[in-house]
């Protein structure tokens, strides 16, 4: 069966790469990923996958960090000039861009879920001539959007692996779920799949990324320590007035904001384990003869486990209000992202990493490696194991031109096609060890 794989795998590779850049090309950020996921749904819909989309894969209430409407209409209007499949992106407006694809082989054994992302950063690509994307036209077009964290990559890796599934569906058994997911960054998106009950049937959940500074041919099989997170945006409104003549009468928003900020940088460490917190923007006043009646603040809260980064928030919203009060100004918090942290199941990545093994061009694999960031993936394998399943994140590593959210991040594409025989032999080869970690027995 590996060396069937890899000869399919072989024969998909151009168009493995086709598809990367033009996701690369048409980069979308989160939300407004209509044209991509359009894309992604008609393909699946074509292979034989059972398609949902939209609102049937998405909880409203729980999208977090959602554009304003003339945002989502303008990119939607685009999308549709951009190629978008009419059948599809009509399903996708008002930013419920979540695409779920299913594999029923209609025999007795486990659903498998895998994930991949689907946004690109609000970041402007490089021009420069030296920029492969550039050199090889398929830089993004599309203003301060670009896939720079590698999930153009991710889902041509997703594709890859549902076309080939699909193929060698006679040899399967169970289901397999594929779950493209909006709005990773920032971690938005994955919290509304969730709660629309996307992996409630999921016993087996596997979610990948490229790059982490892993070397081509490194898998990673670990617990990659994600933090958990809170993403938040805090605003302070006071009241105007004339700094010279009548300050007395002000109530100085940007003052609050500066005292919350000096105070929230001064948050005690926590003895069970790390935190973090950055008030990475701060934007305040509208001129030097007035007191400022409006400040505003960017900031995330990370923590080694879930009840640290709550521990951070709750400290941080003491302090907002305490600067509020000291300042006579009224303060709002609004959460715009959030996820929390989620350890896998150690004998599933032993399931990996013995059939990783088999696979040529892996020529290491890692079992211990920490990312020192946090991801979205982790309120699916949350709900996995609290429904009794089984979650696994990996990575897979690739040569990169810069560092990850940078303007000049590239990979080295052999990572995509060496990614989808990988798991797609997993699947495969696994299907006894997943039906009994199903089942609970033992292995």
């Amino acid at each position: 069966m590996i060396n069937r794989i890899s000869e399919i795998t072989e024969n998909k590779k151009n168009l493995l790469i086709k598809w990367r850049r033009d996701f690369h090309k048409y980069a979308e950020s989160g939300w407004v990923e209509f044209r991509t996921a359009s894309l992604i749904a008609s393909r699946l819909s074509n292979w034989g996958y059972e398609v949902h989309v939209g609102r049937d894969v998405m909880d409203t209430h729980s999208r977090m960090g959602v554009p304003d409407q003339d945002y989502l209409d303008k990119h939607y209007h685009r999308a549709i000039q951009q190629g978008a499949d009419p059948e599809w992106v009509s399903r996708l407006c008002n930013g419920f861009t979540g695409v779920v694809g299913i594999l029923d082989t209609e025999r007795p054994g486990p659903t498998i879920g895998l994930r991949f992302d689907m946004d690109a950063l609000d970041l402007q690509e490089s021009s420069d001539d030296n920029h492969v994307p550039v050199k090889e036209s398929f830089v993004s077009i599309n203003d301060r959007m670009m896939h720079a964290c590698g999930h153009d990559a991710h889902m041509s890796i997703g594709l890859g692996i549902a076309s080939i599934l699909a193929e060698i569906k006679d040899d399967l058994h169970g289901k397999v779920k594929f779950i493209f997911q909006p709005a990773e960054e920032g971690v938005r998106g994955a919290k509304s799949m969730v709660e629309a009950g996307v992996v409630d049937d999921v016993d087996i959940f596997i979610s990948q990324h490229i790059g982490f500074g892993a070397e081509l041919g490194e898998f990673v099989c670990s617990d990659l320590g994600f933090l958990a997170t809170t993403k938040l945006n805090i605003t302070f409104h006071g009241k105007a007035a004339h700094a010279g003549a009548n300050p007395e009468e002000g109530n100085n928003a940007l003052l609050a904001a500066a005292t919350a900020t000096l105070n929230m940088h001064a948050i005690s460490a926590h003895s069970a384990g790390e935190s973090r917190i950055n008030v990475g923007v701060f934007h305040a006043g509208s001129g030097r003869n007035i007191i400022p009646n409006k400040a505003e603040l960017q900031i995330e809260t990370r923590g080694a486990t879930t009840e640290i980064n709550n521990y951070m928030f709750d400290r941080v919203r003491k302090i907002v209000e305490a600067a509020g009060d000291m300042y006579e100004v009224d303060t709002n918090i609004e959460e715009m992202g959030a996820a929390p942290t989620c350890s896998p199941n150690e004998d599933l990545l032993d399931i990996l990493w013995k059939n990783a093994q088999t696979v040529e061009d892996i020529r290491k694999i890692t079992t211990t490696f920490t990312s020192g960031g946090s991801e979205d993936a982790t309120y699916m394998m949350s709900r996995v194991r609290e429904n009794g399943g089984h979650a696994a994140y990996v990575v897979f590593g690739t040569t990169l031109s810069a560092g990850h959210h940078n303007e000049k991040f590239d990979i080295d594409e052999e990572v995509i096609p060496l990614a989808v025989k990988t798991l797609v032999s997993c699947i495969t080869q696994s299907q006894n060890s997943f039906m009994s970690l199903s089942r609970g027995d033992e292995l």
